[in-house]
């Protein structure tokens, strides 16, 4: 009974796993956590020294309240707020150059979608067109009633 319980877990665990979605998420951790790395360097190689030079040469990363100074048997206790602030820039770049993409990513759908709405309508006028075409060329072409009579009367004068 155990074994039947244990296989029935691993076969939904193996269908859980062999979903599209969560493929699709594991991708996107792994791009994503290759994007924050860039852009952490980007923070740190670009962005703070220029954001530390705007206020006279200090580094981020340096800034710290120093609540007890270093000893030889302790080592410094502070609260690092430049780490604080610079995760913070961190973020909002991410947050930012992610809206961005988003943004862009639901422009190009929208055009897509769009186009293909034109198209369809366009196909469907067409479509329209020829079926009143069609009407048209066949009202114009007299019926199988009117030929026989037709017949009947070009008999009829002979």
């Amino acid at each position: 009974m155990a074994d039947k319980k244990k296989s029935a877990f691993w076969s939904e665990f193996k269908t859980f796993i062999a979903r599209g979605n969560v493929v699709d998420m594991a991708v996107g951790v792994v791009v994503g956590s290759a994007f924050t790395a860039i852009v952490n360097k980007l923070v740190q190689g670009i962005i703070n020294p220029c954001i530390g030079k705007l206020f006279g040469d200090i580094n981020l990363s340096d800034m710290k309240v120093v609540l007890t100074e270093a000893t030889e048997e302790a080592p410094e206790v502070a609260i690092l707020y430049g780490d604080f602030i610079q995760a913070i820039i961190n973020f909002l770049l991410v947050a930012f150059t992610v809206f961005i993409m988003v943004r862009a990513i639901n422009r190009v759908k929208d055009g897509l979608k769009k186009k293909e709405e034109e198209e369809k309508k366009a196909a469907e006028a067409k479509a329209a067109e020829e079926a009143k075409a069609a009407e048209a060329a066949k009202a114009a072409e007299p019926s199988e009633e009117i030929l026989l009579l037709r017949e009947i009367r070009d008999s009829l004068k002979k």
